[in-house]
């Protein structure tokens, strides 16, 4: 495939432009729709195989394909490889990649069952905030910190149905915690109860654990209305 770049003559013509961004949508919410399970990870794409972030990564997805959940990554190397590959050696199909085309092209990486590719970030990450029921976000650049981010708005403003937020490895988040804390909630631009939408852990054991919790919270509510 031809790279993709801003320059592209097909773009620069915005009335045309809403029917790739239409024919996006249609084809992610179609390949998408009978997904009921999914745990989106993110991470950055540079860690390599010998990281510990890229193995617990890989133990991550596997505990949580053995509890029936689908994983879904940006498709890509490092972080996204390990949970890919961690789903895949369970069940191939709970292995998901949502790939995204760029001018230097992403390759997608093996272990995914089914794929399926964006040309736009934004369609791309209404995929993965529409069909995960938890974000689990592992160490990485301003990719992972626009997902992580953008998870933490919508779940913020009650755009979308409630839904863990959870971070991996304590000693690389702490810095941005602490500058959440430090900084934006001494200028008033966060609240306390905005702390809550998140949670900080360090082991596969302690994700699933938290989304364990979470679902069977949801569980509870639901009876609770009937």
């Amino acid at each position: 495939m031809a790279n993709l770049r801003y320059e592209d003559n097909f773009t620069k013509q915005d009335t045309w432009r809403i029917f790739r961004i239409m024919s996006e949508f249609v084809e992610g919410f179609e390949g998408l729709s009978a997904l009921k399970d999914g745990v989106a990870i993110f991470g950055s794409r540079r860690t390599p195989e010998t990281s510990p972030d890229y193995k617990t990564a890989q133990k991550t997805a596997r505990l949580l394909a053995k509890q029936g959940f689908h994983i879904i990554t940006g498709a890509g190397a490092g972080i996204m490889e390990a949970a890919n590959r961690g789903a895949y050696s369970v069940r191939k199909k709970a292995s998901i990649g949502l790939n995204i085309l760029l001018p230097e092209q992403q390759q997608a990486n093996p272990y995914i069952s089914r794929l399926l590719e964006f040309r736009y970030f934004f369609v791309r990450k209404m995929m993965f905030a529409k069909y995960s029921r938890a974000f689990v976000v592992f160490p990485g650049g301003f990719g992972t910190l626009d997902e992580l981010f953008e998870g933490l708005a919508l779940a913020q403003t009650d755009k979308v149905r409630p839904f863990p937020i959870i971070l991996v490895n304590k000693k690389f988040w702490k810095g941005c915690v602490d500058w959440c804390q430090d900084t934006l909630l001494k200028h008033e631009a966060l609240i306390k109860a905005d702390f809550d939408l998140f949670t900080v852990v360090d082991t596969p054991q302690q994700v699933a654990a938290e989304i364990n919790k979470f679902m069977k919270k949801t569980k509870k509510r639901k009876k609770v209305k009937k």
